[in-house]
């Protein structure tokens, strides 16, 4: 029984590929019944079956193969026994970057296989796709003639672990998948498309009816993972079998099962898809030898095949659920969290790790960006440890220091998250937040900010920071909220609105402000610095408020427009009435210097401090015309990839604008 096998694996267990359909067809029927089975993906782009699994966080792990660093961590803390390698790339004609087709096929497996201990067991999910153009009913003897270079990745990976079993022992096995079909698969594929429209009583478009395909349903697929990780021994290791049902079956064919099935009237349109390039008339598969090592052949006919899928398909509200997690980015985005390190290098690896956690409950995608402001602690050396085992992560560096705002908009510019959270590298803006900012943003709101209802500060600069905010408020010819500050999360749109704003000297609180759409604050408290002390002080914070107020108020302006009419007007009554005392009222009122030097003391003082406010906005004309860019990156990590030259971090800006 499917049970005891599975309650007969060594745990812990990997499934790597566990976004993927077949791989979380295999993590869930395991995790059913086994708590010790780790979900490992780091591309989650099809993390919705994750999601609609409802997979608690502690079980998906993130793990990028083509990262031996990334590899070596995991194993290390997890230490697996029996492990399920379902990566792949390149198998579908939307996944068209060869190099990533190579690194993840065949890099990826080598990673896997240095790190394999001797009392481990490795199943790699192969492919039939590895015998190309000799596709008739081929032995695993036969030769190989791949055709594409995803078949030309995966006869490699064959090859690497027949290396590591014969000449390293490692307990490896691959299986040569052919068409697998059934729950989870991608609403794209064929199969899904076909079930989908005879559930409405029509048929799909379709390639010529002459190619043909060897279909093996789900639920057998998956025991030929758990009997070759049970049969494991020096005998089978290094070999690759067949998972085939060894029937040949045109599109023709299961056009004809289906209609027979579901009682479709309706004729097929041949020919109203394209074929893909490595489509053959003639690929099915020989289980001889899976049939007699393994005690593995598949059980389940094309027709009851069909009416399963079908039947889950009614089961899962596929047109609700499924149908938007797989088409809607919304239901399954990319949070970009933005950090400014600037001597954060003692609270960047907690800052991590609470993201990562806090990521993995909201179960989202993610993407984490560091900027280095110049940083001059060690911040260079803890990001880059980060990066070589979470390709999730960018570091960014700059040529010096230039401010949070800056690095804020240098992480938002090569961002690509659906939304973005600004935060600072210091924990004094929680992680813990983000799931409140998500909720408003997935209600509508494309800003969500964060307000401080309570600093871990001493009361009387608590209150100096509360007085200047509603001040700042009132004074503003804008609507900015009281007490938040950059701390957010920030919608797509609004980013590339922030971003492509010309401004040099930016307030990035006040323009958020000032850019409009719909927003809300969410109530937080602060806490302290975890290490070291703030580098703000007196002088900074000053410098703060005057870069707020002479940014978004014109109110400076006009208390010396007023001051002067006000003065002006003092200065005539004055005189009109120094004339009516001395002549009228008061003939023997005396003169004398102190009056003048009190007089011209008080206007000097005025006009002085009208030229100083002046002067603000002259400085800012001034800093604008110069047209200076707003930070100069000097390097960029993404993942284990390294941008050192401005062309390749251009480059790199460019490929993530997309």
């Amino acid at each position: 029984m499917l049970k005891d096998k599975i309650l007969s694996l060594k745990g812990p267990i990997f499934v790597y590929g566990a976004s993927g359909f077949i791989g979380a067809n295999l993590f869930n029927e395991i995790f059913k019944l086994r708590k010790d089975c780790y979900a490992l993906t780091h591309d989650a782009q099809k993390a919705w079956r994750l999601k609609l699994l409802n997979v608690p966080a502690e079980n998906i792990v993130h793990c990028d193969i083509v990262s031996n660093y990334s590899v070596q961590e995991v194993f290390s803390a997890y230490k697996p026994k029996t492990i399920f390698n379902l990566a792949a790339y390149g198998a579908y004609s939307k996944q068209k970057n060869v190099t990533l087709t190579y690194e993840t096929n065949v890099i990826g497996t080598v990673n896997l296989l240095e790190n394999l201990a001797s009392d481990m067991v490795y199943i790699h999910a192969g492919s039939s796709s590895e015998y190309g153009f000799n596709c008739t009913a081929p032995k695993e003897s036969d030769a190989l003639e791949p055709n594409s270079h995803y078949s030309v990745s995966k006869v490699s990976a064959a090859y690497t672990i027949q290396y590591y079993a014969k000449v390293h022992n490692k307990n490896a096995v691959n299986l040569r998948l052919y068409s697998i079909y059934g729950d989870w698969e991608e609403p794209d594929r064929l199969i899904p498309k076909l079930i989908e429209s005879v559930r409405h009583n029509k048929l799909p478009n379709f390639v010529s009816p002459e190619i043909s395909r060897d279909f093996v349903y789900i639920s057998d697929c998956i025991e030929a993972f758990l009997d070759t990780a049970l049969k494991m021994s020096p005998a089978i290791r290094g070999n690759s079998y067949n998972i085939a049902s060894s029937v040949k079956t045109t599109i023709g064919d299961l056009v004809e099962v289906s209609r027979q099935e579901f009682g479709i009237a309706e004729k097929p349109s041949w020919g109203s898809m394209e074929n893909r390039q490595w489509d053959l008339a003639d690929w099915y598969g020989d289980p001889t030898e899976a049939q007699k090592d393994l005690g593995w052949s598949a059980k389940t006919p094309l027709a009851e095949g069909l009416r399963k899928y079908y039947q889950w398909q009614e089961s899962i509200r596929y047109e609700e659920k499924v149908l938007p997690a797989f088409q809607n980015p919304y239901l399954n985005p990319v949070i970009t969290a933005i950090i400014a390190c600037y001597k954060d290098a003692q609270a960047i690896p907690y800052m991590y790790e609470r993201l990562v956690k806090t990521f993995n409950e909201m179960k989202v995608r993610y993407e984490i960006i560091f900027v280095n402001d110049c940083s001059p602690d060690n911040t260079e050396e803890v990001l880059e440890e980060i990066c070589n085992k979470d390709p999730n992560v960018i570091g960014i560096t700059h040529s010096r220091n230039f401010g949070s705002q800056s690095a804020f908009l240098s992480g938002m510019e090569i961002s690509t998250g659906d939304a973005v959270v600004l935060m600072d590298g210091d924990l004094q803006d929680p992680p813990e937040v983000m799931p409140r900012f998500f909720e408003k943003w997935s209600e509508g709101y494309e800003v969500t900010y964060g307000v401080r209802v309570q600093r871990e500060m001493p009361n009387w600069l608590h209150f100096f920071y509360k007085t200047f905010y509603r001040i700042f408020k009132n004074m503003s010819y804008i609507n900015i909220p009281n007490d938040a500050g950059d701390f957010s999360m920030i919608d797509r749109k609004v980013v590339k609105e922030l971003v492509s704003l010309p401004e040099t000297e930016q307030f990035l609180r006040g323009l958020r402000a000032w850019v409009g759409f719909k927003q809300i604050g969410v109530d937080y408290v602060r806490p302290e610095r975890m290490f070291g002390v703030s580098t703000n002080n007196w002088r900074k914070n000053i410098w703060w408020a005057k870069k707020a107020i002479f940014s978004f108020s014109f109110v400076p302006l006009e208390i010396m427009s007023y001051g002067g009419f006000i003065m002006t007007l003092l200065s005539i009554l004055g005189i009109v009435w120094q004339i009516l005392a001395k002549y009228i009222f008061y003939p023997d009122t005396p003169s004398g210097i102190s009056t003048v030097i009190v007089l011209v003391m008080f206007f000097g003082g005025i006009n002085l401090l009208g030229i100083s406010f002046l002067g603000e906005y002259i400085a800012k004309i001034f800093e604008e015309t110069k047209k200076r860019p707003k930070f100069i990156r000097t390097r960029v990590r993404k993942g284990i990839k390294k941008y050192n030259t401005s062309e390749e971090i251009k480059r790199l800006v460019e490929q993530q604008r997309k």
